[in-house]
């Protein structure tokens, strides 16, 4: 007999499940479509604070996901609308702090990433214009190879480019420097 019973009882508990199932894909579907619907305003209503599209879609598609997944009634179109802009102004808040620490880390690195001359005599300005004045390829070359000694092979895997390409590069920026500092 009570197997009879157990047998009863997951033969209730599939059916709930089923029942269940049925009303979340239901559900599922009203609030495709219910997104349909509404995304193109809310979107619009998230550009106000953000500068790109992809933004935007972002900061809606998360408000969605949020409001969905706190099984809040789909006609509050109000608070959608409160936590798209909610979204928004912690969007705004990150990228503000995430621009002031980048600052704060170019700033201090800044002085220490260009190579430094001490410019005492014409001679040595000459050579960091010269310098500053290569292609940026030739220069970062010409950086790694002199300023921190690192092999062709060395270079070529941090640019991710050939060994005779990055030689090359180095050849044609000493070339260019030659050029530039010889007397007219």
């Amino acid at each position: 007999m009570a197997l009879i019973d157990k047998i009863c009882t997951w033969q209730r508990l599939e059916d709930k499940d089923r029942e269940e199932v049925m009303e979340n894909i239901a559900s599922h579907e009203d609030w495709k479509s219910c997104f349909s619907e509404l995304a193109p305003g809310l979107l619009l209503f998230a550009r106000q604070w953000v500068h790109s599209a992809a933004d935007a879609e972002d900061i809606v598609q998360e408000a969605f996901v949020k409001f969905w997944r706190r099984n809040h009634n789909i006609d509050n179109r109000p608070l959608l609308y409160a936590a798209v802009r909610s979204i928004a102004l912690d969007f705004i808040r990150r990228d503000v702090r995430r621009a002031r620490r980048e600052a704060a880390v170019f700033a201090e690195t800044e002085s220490a990433a260009d190579p430094q001359f001490e410019l005492d005599d014409d001679t040595q300005s000459a050579l960091a214009a010269a310098v500053d004045s290569l292609p940026c390829d030739q220069r970062e070359v010409l950086v790694l190879k002199i300023w921190n000694e690192l092999t062709f092979n060395e270079i070529a895997r941090a640019l991710g480019i050939s060994q005779n390409t990055a030689a090359s590069r180095y050849r044609y920026a000493l070339s260019n420097l030659k050029k530039s500092l010889q007397p007219q």
